[in-house]
This record gives structure tokens, C-alpha cells and sequence, in this order.
């Protein structure tokens, strides 16, 4: 077990350094183009409630999860899940796949930086006038005209139009950049994040302090920490914060799998995740507060009426945040063309982080299966990337990017692969040694909750979303394949072809048709025990009521008797509760002799998590039926709520990276503690068997 950590792989030279390039990958054109869009489009501080769920209840222990994977197996995630188990490849193929269809559209948006860095270099030699600056309504139409119409040319319909020129060119500058950043490994990366992550975290400041100096901009932070409770209980908010959190944190890509997988073996792992996900919730945070405040002044300015913030034109797809809201409020500035320049140039640093950072994962994963060299790996996908990406670069370029984007980072994309993540590792894999492992080498321990967390509560809450998500598309007709005249939507066809199909199948392509250095794929790590034997009974008896308990919803959906149907629900419940308590006893007991648990009691606690999520998915649409809608006020000034929201968050952030910082630099660890000990002893044993 040992010789797993001792292959001779690249590592990052500082610590430091990969807490940087991590938090560069998670940190990224989505905090300030994508989260402020979502939380728009999504009821303003309602979407911080569940965003905020999914970053700490979820997103941080999946971070450690994925550090904990990349760092033990010392591979990139096919490899990686390959090393746990054989039949497991697949999931590691299939994050991989999605991350690569993101590279094809991200260096779009990066390519749009590009562009604006240098129209606003050209603004300072011309005399510091931007083409899209005026003042008030002016301001604003020209903005919006200026990216939709001139830069972007624009049109309504997913139909393709004309090539774009003016956007292949940065785009191909994009990819070049991208490809300078990584060809010489992560030793290079090491360096590159010193510039590329600090410079954006400044400008991110610059640009709130300003925007809360211009007038009206309480309107639009009254709307960013007003919560309107109601939206709480529509899927869609649910299923997209969830998602930007999977996308902000680069979790299911493979990336994080990917960069752990190159730490040094002694690398600390618990803290440096927790550091990470708090660092980019921050981040997206102090965002939201720089957006709105100048959305609220564009809002004054054009003296909108009827909605909190009003701008519904020049807010009406994710990237006119980034490309209309911001450069209207630059050219308020003295010297704007030279703030725009800056702005731009800490734009193209946030972008390419995560863009290369993705590109490193699909990289190393090939690498890895198939021993061929970097370099030419590189220049390939690099050149397949582009052409990939070509599609965005037309008239309707950015209403695909919209439909993609939204399909990868909805419930039938990351979030399913994170869901298949937790219960592959969670159930089928020894989740314990995982975290044995991280934290026989980290700042702070966590306990046995976090494999409760991994193995049962996140998958619930993300089954849940997807049942959730599901009964949207299919029963409400949310994202229909065929419209109510009985005609094929064929952009949405596709986007459940490059979600789904196009990952599943391309999976099985890659996994069939490459070859490892190796005549014969790797052992697996997993380890069986016969011990094992004395948990089965739970598991089969789990079963047993797993499949009562379907009975029972089948007797429910299909009897003819409608009376009783809440008694139906209720006693199925309680047998998939019963259920779903008696394997995690059984993994529980498992866990503490560092075995693997049986057969059958993974089986059953893979089911009962499918069908706790489905009786929690009727409920809440039974809920939501049955929940009166209520019209949101007008809200134009800060409240009490949202005071209070503010501080919290603010508390929570300071606190907890000052807790992890102070655990970082002090030195002396409580190895004489009688739960560290035995943890010790337990990873000292499994890696001696």
C-alpha cells in the first residue's frame, strides 16, 4: 500500500503554491460573471440560502474528499477511481469529458477579456475615451449596444449566422496563453499563480469600494441580501445553486483530484481544503456586493420602476454582468480607460487560472491512461479545443454557450456526477481510508460525521435535486425535447445529448480503446476482509426493506385505492429511514475496524439513498404545489434581514479562515490525544496490509 505514495510524479514546490493554483482553479470568471447572474435571475437573496448550504455542507467536505482521492492514489481521476475500483473507471472518465467540454466554451469568455483589455488599452492612447462611455441612460444603452450588438453581432435564435472573426482571434490568443501556463508541468504553474490570483482579489476590492460610492447603489444591495423566502421552494434555485457550487469549486471536473494528486505525500490536505472553499465563497461573496451596488446605481440612473433593480435588458444573459454592467460603471471613473485596462487584465488572471487548470486535469487523465508524452497530448487537445469551440464564435454563439453551460452545471451534469462520486466512494469503496489518510497529514482531524456527510447526507440532498430537476424537465415540461405543437426543440435535444449520452458514450470509447504503460491495468487498492461476512445480515435485512418499501409506492402510485396515500408515504419512509440506518451501522462498525463492509449492505445503502430521495422529492413538490405565491415588494433600502445576513457572512468567513490559518502555522499537534492515536494506528495498519 505504501508504494502507491513512492511513484515518481511531479510535485508542486511550496505549499503555498498549490493552495494558490487551487484556489485560482475554484476562484474563477464565474464569481463575478456567473454567481451574480444566477442570483439575479434567481430572487436576489433567496439564492444565497441554499448557495451558502451547498458550498459548507456540501462543497468543502467534497473538496476533501477529491484531495484526499488525488493524493492517495497519486493519479488524475480516471486513474484514481480506477485504482479503487475497476468497474469505477468511468465516473473518473466522465468528470473528465465534462471538464473538457467546458474548456471548449470558458476561453470564449476569456477571449471577450481579451478583447476589452485591448479596446481599453487603445481607449488610453486615444485619449482615455472608452466607445461605450456616457453618463445615466446613455451610459447604459451604449454598454449594452457597445457588447451585444457591436463587439458580439449578436442574434436572437440558436441559429448559427456568420462567422465572428472579431472573437476567433482572442480565442486562439486564449488557448495559446492557456497552453503557456501548463506545458512545463505544475512546477510552472507553482510560479504563474503568485501573479494571476492576488491581482484580481485587488481589483475585485477596488471595484466594490467604488461601487458603493455611487448613488443608488442600496437599492441593489437591498435586493442582493433581501431574501424572498417563497423562491426557497422552486427546484430550479436549488438545482442552479448547487451547481455553481460544483463549477466555482471545480468539484467533478477532476481538477482538484488532478492538483492533489501532485502534492508532495506529506501535503496537508483537511486545511487546505477548508481554506480553499471558504477563500472562493468569499470571493463570489464580496463579488455579489460589487455587482449589485453598481447594478443598483444603473437601476438609479435609468430610473427604472417595477422591479428592485430594474436593468431587464442589459441583464439579460450571464456575461452582461462582466461585459455591461462593469464597463458602465469603469467609465464613471477618472481615467477610465486606465481602470477598465486593469479591470480586463485581473479579468483574463481569474479566467485563465481555471481554464488551464481544467485543461491540466484532461491532460494528466490521458497521460496517465494511455503513457503517451505531454507535450504532444498538450498540442493536440489544445488544437481540438479550439475547433470545438469555434460553434460560440458565431451570430447565436452565445445562446449555445448559455444552453451548455446551463446543462453541465445543472442537476443532469456535475451535480449527477457529484452525486455518483459520494456513493462510489461513500458505498462501494472504504471511505475510511480516505480519511485516515488525510488526516494522518493534516493541520486539524475530522471525524466519522464526515463519512455520515460523504456516504448519506450529501448523496440524499443531491438525489433529491436530481429527482427534483427531473419532475421539472419531464412533468412540468421545464426543458422540453418536444414543444406542445409536437415539434422538436433541437437545441435542447443537444444539450441533453453533450449532459448525458455524449459523456457515457465517450467514456466507453476512451476506457475501451486506451492502453497503460503497463501490460495489465493497475491492482485495485480495495481490500476485502472476511470479517465482512458479520455485516451482511444487515444489509440483506436493509434490502428487505428497501424493497418493501418500494412495494408500497407501487401499491400507492398504482392501487386504486387514493385515500390512504399519505399513509403510504409515511410508512415507506420510515422502512427506507430504517433502512438507510441499519447499513450505516453496518459501514459504521466497518469503518472502525478499517474493513470493508459487505456486499449486500452497500447495495442497500446505495438504494435506500435513491429512495430517501425520492420520498423527499414527492413531499417537497407536494409542498410546493400546495404553497401560495407571493409578490416580492419593491425593495429600495436596506433592512434588517439583510444586516443581519451581511454580518453572518462576514463572521463566517473572517472566523473560519482565521481558524484554519492559526491551525496552519501552529506546529504543535496533540499527538497524545487518545482519537489521534487511534486514527494513526488504524492508516499505519491499513497500509502495512
Amino acid at each position: 500500500m505504501a508504494q502507491l505514495l513512492e511513484n515518481q510524479r511531479e510535485t508542486w514546490g511550496t505549499r503555498s503554491g498549490f493552495v494558490l493554483a487551487a484556489v485560482g482553479s475554484a476562484v474563477g470568471l464565474g464569481n463575478l460573471w456567473s454567481f451574480p447572474y444566477k442570483i439575479y435571475s434567481c430572487g436576489g437573496g433567496a439564492f444565497l440560502v441554499p448557495y451558502i448550504v451547498a458550498i459548507f455542507l456540501v462543497g468543502i467536505p467534497l473538496l476533501t474528499l477529491e484531495f484526499s482521492l488525488g493524493h492517495f492514489t497519486q493519479k488524475a481521476a480516471p486513474s484514481a477511481y480506477q485504482k479503487c475500483n475497476r468497474k469505477l473507471e468511468f465516473i473518473g472518465w466522465w468528470t473528465i469529458i465534462l471538464g473538457f467540454i467546458i474548456i471548449t466554451y470558458y476561453p470564449v469568455i476569456l477571449g471577450y477579456c481579451l478583447s476589452f483589455f485591448w479596446i481599453s488599452l487603445k481607449g488610453i492612447f486615444t485619449g482615455g475615451v472608452l466607445p461605450w462611455a456616457g453618463q445615466g441612460v446613455d451610459g447604459v444603452a451604449n454598454a449594452h449596444n457597445f457588447f451585444f450588438k457591436d463587439y458580439l453581432n449578436m442574434h436572437d435564435s440558436f441559429a448559427f449566422g456568420q462567422f465572428q472573426w472579431q472573437l476567433f482571434w482572442p480565442l486562439l490568443i486564449a488557448w495559446i496563453l492557456m497552453y503557456l501556463c501548463i506545458f512545463k508541468g505544475v512546477r510552472a504553474v507553482d510560479k504563474i499563480v503568485w501573479l494571476t490570483v492576488p491581482i484580481p482579489w485587488l481589483m475585485l476590492i477596488i471595484l466594490t469600494v467604488r461601487g458603493l460610492t455611487l448613488e443608488g447603489s442600496t437599492q441593489g444591495l437591498a435586493y442582493y441580501l433581501t431574501p424572498d423566502w417563497s423562491r426557497l421552494l422552486e427546484p430550479k434555485i436549488w438545482c442552479i445553486a448547487f451547481g455553481q457550487a460544483f463549477f466555482s469549486m471545480s468539484l467533478a471536473f477532476g481538477v482538484m483530484i488532478t492538483y492533489a494528486s501532485f502534492l508532495h505525500r506529506k501535503s496537508d490536505i483537511n486545511n487546505n481544503a477548508t481554506i480553499i472553499g471558504i477563500s472562493d465563497f468569499a470571493t463570489s461573496f464580496i463579488a455579489g456586493i460589487a455587482v449589485f451596488a453598481i447594478l443598483g446605481a444603473m437601476a438609479f440612473a435609468t430610473t427604472a420602476a417595477g422591479h428592485p433593480v430594474g436593468i431587464e435588458n442589459v441583464t439579460q444573459s450571464g456575461p452582461s454582468l462582466a461585459f455591461v454592467a462593469f464597463p458602465y460603471a469603469l467609465a464613471q471613473l477618472p481615467y477610465s480607460a486606465w481602470f477598465s485596462a486593469v479591470f480586463f487584465f485581473a479579468l483574463i488572471t481569474l479566467g485563465i487560472d481555471s481554464a488551464f487548470s481544467i485543461t491540466e486535469s484532461v491532460l494528466a487523465s490521458i497521460v496517465d491512461k494511455t503513457g503517451w508524452r505531454r507535450s504532444v497530448v498538450l498540442v493536440v487537445m489544445s488544437i481540438v479545443g479550439l475547433c470545438s469551440g469555434l460553434v460560440y464564435v458565431t451570430q447565436g454563439g452565445l445562446n449555445w454557450l448559455g444552453l451548455i453551460d446551463g446543462m453541465i452545471n445543472g442537476a443532469w451534469g456535475i451535480a449527477l456526477l457529484g452525486l455518483l462520486e459520494c456513493l462510489a466512494l461513500g458505498w462501494i469503496f472504504q471511505l475510511e481510508k480516505l480519511r485516515l489518510h488525510a488526516n494522518s497529514r493534516s493541520d486539524f482531524q475530522i471525524g466519522r460525521w464526515w463519512n455520515i456527510l460523504v456516504r448519506t447526507v450529501i448523496p440524499v440532498l443531491l438525489g433529491t435535486l436530481f429527482f427534483w430537476k427531473l419532475y421539472d424537465d419531464l412533468i412540468m415540461k421545464e426543458f422540453m425535447i418536444v414543444n406542445e405543437e409536437g415539434k422538436l426543440v433541437f437545441e435542447n435535444l443537444i444539450g441533453y445529448c453533450v449532459a448525458v449520452f455524449a459523456p457515457l458514450l465517450l467514456s466507453v470509447i476512451i476506457a475501451a480503446t486506451t492502453k497503460n504503460k503497463q501490460a495489465q491495468p493497475a491492482a485495485s487498492i480495495e481490500t476485502t476482509s472476511n470479517d465482512e461476512k458479520s455485516y451482511d445480515k444487515a444489509g440483506v435485512w436493509s434490502i428487505v426493506l428497501v424493497l418493501l418499501s418500494v412495494a408500497i409506492l407501487l401499491k400507492k402510485f398504482y392501487g386504486s385505492d387514493a385515500s390512504h396515500s399519505t399513509t403510504y408515504f409515511v410508512v415507506a419512509s420510515v422502512l427506507g429511514g430504517f433502512a438507510l440506518i441499519f447499513t450505516n451501522i453496518a459501514h459504521y462498525k466497518a469503518d472502525k475496524k478499517v474493513i470493508k463492509a459487505s456486499l449486500s449492505s452497500s447495495i442497500a445503502g446505495i438504494g435506500s439513498v435513491f429512495l430517501m430521495s425520492f420520498l423527499i422529492t414527492a413531499y417537497l413538490v407536494k409542498m410546493s404545489k400546495s404553497a401560495k405565491k407571493v409578490d416580492m415588494p419593491v425593495i429600495t433600502d436596506m433592512t434588517g434581514v439583510s444586516y443581519v445576513i451581511l454580518a453572518f457572512v462576514f463572521f463566517v468567513i473572517i472566523a473560519g479562515l482565521g481558524w484554519c490559518f492559526y491551525k496552519a502555522v501552529d506546529k504543535v499537534h496533540d499527538i497524545a490525544h487518545p482519537k489521534r492515536v487511534h486514527d494513526i494506528a488504524n492508516h499505519m495498519f491499513f497500509q502495512a496490509s
